[in-house]
C-alpha cells in the first residue's frame, strides 16, 4: 500500500492540475477520448464529423454556382445541402444530450476522486500521526498547531500535511509557469532582434 504521505501529496497535485487546466478542458479531452474508443457514441461522433464535412463541401459548391445562370444545378445542390444539414443537426442534438450526461458523470467522478477523497482521508485518519517531530525542536504551541485538529501532540496531522503539500505544489507550479513565460519572452526577443538584423542587412544592400 502506498504511503499516506505520498497519497496526500499526489492528491493535492491532482487537485491543483484540475484547477489549473480547468474542468471544461478536461471534460472535452475525456469526451474526445471516449468517442475514439469502441463506445456507444463513437459511430455517431464519426458520422457527425462526416456530415459536417459534407455540409461544408456542398456549401462551397453552392456558393460557387450561380443561382441565376445555373438555377437547376444550384437548386439540386441546395436540396442536398438542406437534407444533409438536417441530418447533421439531428445528430448534433443527440450527441449534445448525451454529452450533457457525460459531463455531469465525469464531474461527479472527478470530485469524488479528488476533493471527496481528500475529505474522506482527512476524516478517517484525523487521529493518525503521519510522522513525528523530534521533541524540543519547536515550541509547544507549534506542536499543538502541527497536530491540529486531533492528531497526537508532537506529530503532524493529515490536515496540516495536506496544507503543506498544497502550498508547495502551488509555489512550484507558479515558478514553472513564470519560467516558461520568461523563456518564451526571451525567444520572442531573440526573434525580433534577428528580424531587425535581417532588415538592416536588406536596407544596407539596397543602399549599395
Amino acid at each position: 500500500m502506498p504511503s499516506l504521505l505520498l497519497v496526500v501529496f499526489f492528491l493535492q497535485l491532482s487537485i491543483h492540475l484540475v484547477n489549473t487546466v480547468g474542468a471544461p478542458v478536461i471534460n472535452e479531452f475525456l469526451w474526445d477520448l471516449y468517442n475514439r474508443l469502441p463506445t456507444s457514441t463513437s459511430a455517431d461522433a464519426k458520422s457527425q464529423t462526416e456530415l459536417r464535412r459534407e455540409v461544408m463541401r456542398l456549401k462551397r459548391e453552392m456558393n460557387a454556382t450561380s443561382s441565376q445562370d445555373q438555377f437547376a444545378k444550384w437548386a439540386k445542390i441546395r436540396r442536398s445541402h438542406d437534407k444533409i444539414l438536417a441530418q447533421y443537426d439531428e445528430k448534433t442534438n443527440d450527441l449534445k444530450s448525451f454529452k450533457s450526461t457525460f459531463d455531469r458523470t465525469v464531474t461527479a467522478l472527478r470530485w469524488v476522486g479528488t476533493n471527496g477523497l481528500r475529505f474522506f482521508l482527512q476524516f478517517w485518519f484525523s487521529k493518525r500521526p503521519l510522522f513525528w517531530i523530534p521533541r524540543g525542536w519547536v515550541p509547544g504551541y507549534v506542536e499543538w498547531l502541527l497536530a491540529f485538529p486531533r492528531a497526537p501532540t508532537g506529530s503532524v496531522s493529515i490536515q496540516i500535511w495536506g496544507i503543506a503539500c498544497a502550498t508547495i505544489v502551488q509555489l512550484v507550479g507558479a515558478a514553472v509557469v513564470a519560467g516558461l513565460v520568461l523563456v518564451r519572452e526571451q525567444q520572442q526577443g531573440r526573434q525580433k532582434m534577428e528580424m531587425g538584423a535581417r532588415g538592416g542587412k536588406v536596407e544596407g544592400k539596397k543602399e549599395l
